[in-house]
């Protein structure tokens, strides 16, 4: 992969936040990112259609904008013949072809306990902050086959889930 567009709502300064991360880790790997910028429904088609075959697969910043839109994206990314990835497995599971993320089962059971350490009279700010400490490799077989990709067995190996 030498060229990955970053999809990404230019509104939110999360995504924002997101994109120029990847950017920069991009950079290190010598990959050069083609930024969509999204800031409403009608913005997708266009950014799709100004892509073209500039790009060797999709990178979504996930957010309210994204989400109501999932489909479309899944949609115009496929006729894109454009593997997508995502930072979290429910998208995949959507028809996204992988995603690599934190562990949102983990993340809500160490907020669990961060609220019975409150309960128990801890004050929040003296709980230090932690960063996730497991993250989840999801691919979707499905969605390779459609885009005529072939996963190599050695990742297939390391996923924590294969949609078959």
């Amino acid at each position: 992969m030498r060229r990955l567009a970053i999809i990404f709502n230019a509104g939110n300064a999360q995504p924002v936040l997101e994109m120029r991360e990847t950017e920069a880790a991009a950079r290190s790997l010598d990959i050069e990112i083609v930024p969509l910028e999204i800031r409403r429904v009608e913005d997708f088609g266009p950014a799709f259609r100004a892509l073209g075959a500039n790009a060797d697969a999709l990178y979504v910043a996930i957010d309210q904008l994204m989400v109501a839109n999932l489909m479309r994206i899944l949609t115009l990314a496929l006729g894109a013949r454009l593997p997508t990835a995502f930072s979290t497995r429910d998208f995949v599971r959507g028809g996204g072809f992988m995603s690599y993320g934190p562990s949102y089962i983990e993340r809500f059971q160490r907020a669990a306990d961060y609220v019975d350490k409150i309960l128990r009279g801890a004050k929040p700010g003296d709980i230090p902050v932690e960063q996730p400490t497991k993250f989840e490799l999801v691919i979707n077989l499905i969605t390779a086959q459609a885009l005529g990709l072939e996963v190599p067995p050695t990742l297939l190996a390391l996923a924590d889930e294969v949609i078959e």
